[in-house]
């Protein structure tokens, strides 16, 4: 965005805006954190096997619980929401850490701590416009969204640290500490606290009533699919160099891509809904040259480059978000949101191993095929003529 109303240095130095800000991402950050405690925690206790079905059990109930969350969130106040979530999901991890070998509760623990997620991310999206000038709402998004790459970063480095001095239990334990710290230094600010959901007469379908909304969901999962898969096709490019090692590295430039992105699109003009669709190509454009597979250090520049389009998408899409949800349902539409993020990730890196092992350009080939369809369905749907904020 350009002007001083709409920039970076303006949004934060808004009232509450850096504490809500950070408060938040510390609350997030075991959605990175998390899945790595739990499978270095499987590994020690259990088998590899169930290392897998125990990130699978949280990964799918956070895709079931955010949505549900996010509507009572809606309907009522964020505090008690966030409040009752995260001490749910405190408990699940408590409840992992405590099972030892034996894997129902582990995997039960693993679903309760994912269900319990709060909903920090559509919360905050969702109190962007009471803190900020229409103008400034965009800049917040991309702000966030790119901001959010640290915690890619941070969240699995906590873990490790952890683990290190107080063995697998300990990942646990700090995940669910570090989500009630964020959590309660989030809810506890003065904006938290008085605002209040729209009063609206509303469908049981929620934001999923409106076609176009539940059309752009469908994009929305080729996009996280492209992204989950990428992950695993640089696992498999590490070893095909010879040092695994390399994967935090090269995931670690693309994370830093994308947050040099995010921060550019700040300073973006306004645009329409139809952009969306433009930024998706993009994206699919930078995971082409992936397909060359070069060198390390030329691979490293490679990933950089096909981050910086995701956090504009991201932005795009949760602004088209907020313009298709009907009233009252805003914070319930940005959760289906990272419902359908998270979904298509988790199929992208299901997908992406049975390509590895076939052929290394097979498994980084699916990051731009997934984008494109991506960008296919998004350029389908048929986008309000006017909005009242650029993408």
């Amino acid at each position: 965005m350009s002007g001083d109303s709409s920039g970076i240095r303006s949004v934060l130095r808004a009232p509450q805006v850096r504490r809500v800000l950070l408060s938040s991402q510390v609350g997030r950050l075991p959605t990175a954190s998390g899945p790595l405690a739990l499978l270095l925690f499987a590994r020690q206790s259990l088998s590899l096997a169930t290392a897998g079905l125990l990130v699978a059990a949280y990964t799918a109930g956070m895709a079931a619980g955010t949505p549900m969350l996010a509507r009572a969130v809606d309907r009522w106040r964020q505090p008690p929401v966030l409040w009752g979530a995260a001490v749910l999901s405190g408990l699940g991890f408590g409840v992992v850490a405590l099972t030892g070998g034996e894997v129902t509760g582990a995997v039960l623990g693993a679903a309760v701590a994912g269900f319990g997620t709060p909903p920090l991310e559509a919360c905050l999206r969702t109190l962007w416009p009471s803190l900020l000038p229409p103008t400034a709402v965009p800049t917040a998004y991309a702000l966030d969204i790119a901001v959010q790459e640290v915690i890619f970063v941070v969240g699995p480095l906590v873990t490790l640290l952890a683990v290190t001095l107080a063995g697998p239990p300990a990942g646990l334990v700090a995940a669910g500490v570090l989500q009630l710290a964020g959590t309660a230094a989030y809810a506890s600010a003065p904006a938290v606290r008085t605002w209040r959901g729209v009063a609206a007469v509303r469908h049981w379908a929620g934001p999923l009533r409106v076609p176009r909304f539940t059309a752009m969901l469908a994009g929305v999962v080729g996009v996280g699919a492209a992204v989950g898969s990428i992950a695993v096709a640089v696992t498999g490019y590490a070893e095909t160099v010879g040092d695994r090692r390399l994967t935090g590295w090269l995931l670690a430039a693309q994370a830093a891509g994308a947050l040099a992105g995010g921060l550019l699109y700040t300073r973006a003009r306004p645009g329409g809904p139809g952009r969306l669709p433009l930024l998706a190509a993009g994206l699919a454009a930078g995971y082409l040259p992936l397909l060359l597979a070069p060198g390390p250090v030329p691979m490293a520049g490679l990933l950089v480059v096909s981050g910086l389009a995701l956090p504009p998408v991201l932005t795009a899409i949760f602004l088209a978000a907020e313009r298709l949800a009907e009233p009252g349902t805003v914070a319930e539409a940005f959760a289906w949101v990272s419902t359908a993020f998270v979904v298509g990730s988790a199929a992208g890196s299901a997908l992406a191993g049975p390509l590895v092992s076939t052929g290394l350009r097979y498994g980084l080939a699916l990051a731009p095929a997934a984008a494109l369809f991506g960008t296919l369905v998004l350029g389908a749907v048929r986008w309000p003529v006017t909005a009242s904020r650029g993408a």
